[in-house]
């Protein structure tokens, strides 16, 4: 993701933004911070230390799962259980798809965006030209 850096504001300071996400009949399906939970659990292989990290209960992330699971109709992530060699949970190919899929579009708007902000900026008039009384 880009840093909101002066050189990707127009010229009055003023920037487009905007949030993606990809919503079911049960609500959000997919989103910026459930992507990051999928992101989170993939590189801990542990859904506990993935919503640790992301400062969020167990229960939460464990619903959200369940909920992305539904939707999907099929599983993002599979879990296993403890034991002698633990639990853990891992990606399913179409967890990863679903993680690329939403990088690339969350890419594409954040390019629609940054035209758009070029665009207001082209349309606004210059701060120091015009008389702000007038």
């Amino acid at each position: 993701m880009k840093n909101n850096t002066p050189q990707d504001k127009g010229k009055s300071g003023l920037k487009w933004r905007g949030r993606l996400w990809l919503e079911g009949e049960e609500g959000t399906f997919l989103g910026y911070g459930r992507v990051v939970l999928l992101e989170r659990i993939k590189e801990s292989g542990s859904i506990a230390q993935a919503a640790k990290s992301m400062e969020m209960s167990y229960k939460h992330a464990w619903d959200l799962l369940a909920s992305m699971n539904r939707q999907a109709g099929c599983k993002l992530v599979e879990t296993s259980r403890g034991g002698k060699s633990g639990g853990g949970a891992r990606l399913t190919p179409t967890g990863e798809r679903a993680i690329a899929v939403f990088w690339e579009y969350h890419a594409r708007l954040q390019d629609v965006l940054q035209e758009m902000t070029a665009k207001l900026g082209e349309a606004l008039c210059d701060a120091g030209s015009i008389d702000p009384g007038s």
